[in-house]
């Protein structure tokens, strides 16, 4: 187990040896403090967009289904008529410049795989840079926008927002409530006091303390010939390689055994880079990887390649909520 995975483990199921890590969490969580205090107080260089701004993000290290939304919101923002633009940090890019605006016909090492994800699923203007403030600017030179939604950034203090969501995994929650290197928080528990929406990926139904909404697989895409298949392709009982270099890598493996197939299961690292090599498993099955990841595995893919499309489904109550937001951020561009 690689010494990320045992980090992992023990924040989620604790360990006695976190408590070494006590004094640097104390340390980190002063500077986050401090960071956070000077964005409450206005000191520092903070971008201001002309349009409403809504960040996406976590306060845990580890996926939480924060691209699925992104595509959820997309599409949703887009039934209401609005011109909506992404902005991202391009995490793992390698752009010629910044900010760089992410096409469709370019390679996740150049544009960053879920920044890629989102583009060619929805053709959404997305500009990458790690100072999302450069790149709302540039976003907003290239074209006319109404709303902006920033890819993770909840501790880009430069950038203000207008609405914050923070998306948790319901099934693991925060943890042990500990800052990094003790746990897993980005910033501490009592942030989420603060933001505007809290969302629990996973969750049966909505909580006292946020929404619920629950990731749909919707269909099986070839990775070599780009054909779409219903989710009965394979039979019951199929077994198949599966392929996951996300934040939380089980919850795909759970996906797939949901579905009823007997997945053998490949953990990667988040934002792994692939090659053929490391993709070729005994004995020979059908290889099913996420979306994210095939987008970095199309140039050598074989025919029996796979990824599954996911899609958000959040809850009835959060669809209601988002739209009173929206009114209240764009009132002149949505009428009651």
């Amino acid at each position: 187990m690689a010494m990320s995975d045992r980090l992992l483990a023990a924040w989620y199921q604790g360990h006695p040896a976190l408590t070494l890590l006590r004094p640097l969490e104390w340390l980190y969580r002063r500077v986050v403090a401090g960071k956070r205090q000077r964005f409450l107080d206005g000191q520092g260089e903070i971008y201001q967009s002309p349009v409403p701004v809504v960040v996406v993000g976590n306060i845990t290290v580890g996926g939480t289904g924060k691209t699925p939304m992104i595509l959820w919101l997309i599409e949703h923002c887009r039934r209401h008529g609005l011109r909506v633009g992404v902005v991202s940090r391009g995490y793992g890019a390698k752009p010629a410049q910044l900010p760089w605006r992410v096409q469709a016909d370019q390679t996740a090492d150049i544009a960053g795989d879920e920044p890629l994800l989102i583009v060619q699923r929805t053709g959404v203007p997305l500009m990458i840079d790690p100072d999302r403030s450069a790149a709302v600017r540039a976003l907003l030179d290239s074209e006319p926008l109404d709303l902006i939604l920033s890819d993770d950034g909840m501790q880009h203090y430069r950038l203000a927002r207008d609405l914050e969501l923070v998306l948790i995994d319901a099934a693991r929650g925060l943890g042990n409530r500990r800052c990094l290197p003790a746990g897993p928080l980005r910033e501490p528990a009592e942030r989420l006091q603060s933001v505007d929406g809290v969302l629990f990926n996973g969750a049966l139904e909505d909580r006292d303390g946020g929404f619920a909404f629950r990731l749909q697989p919707s269909t099986l895409v070839n990775l070599h010939s780009g054909e779409r298949k219903p989710l009965d392709h394979f039979p019951p009982g199929q077994a198949v390689h599966a392929v996951a270099g996300i934040g939380n890598p089980q919850r795909f493996f759970n996906t797939l055994e949901a579905l009823d197939w007997r997945p053998v299961p490949h953990a990667f690292a988040d934002h792994a880079e692939y090659s053929v090599q490391a993709l070729s498993f005994t004995p020979s099955l059908p290889v099913v990887m996420t979306e994210k990841d095939a987008v970095k595995c199309r140039a050598f893919a074989a025919v029996d390649w796979w990824y599954l499309a996911v899609d958000a489904v959040p809850s009835p109550a959060f669809v209601a909520w988002f739209d009173t937001q929206l009114m209240r951020l764009l009132p002149d561009r949505l009428l009651p």
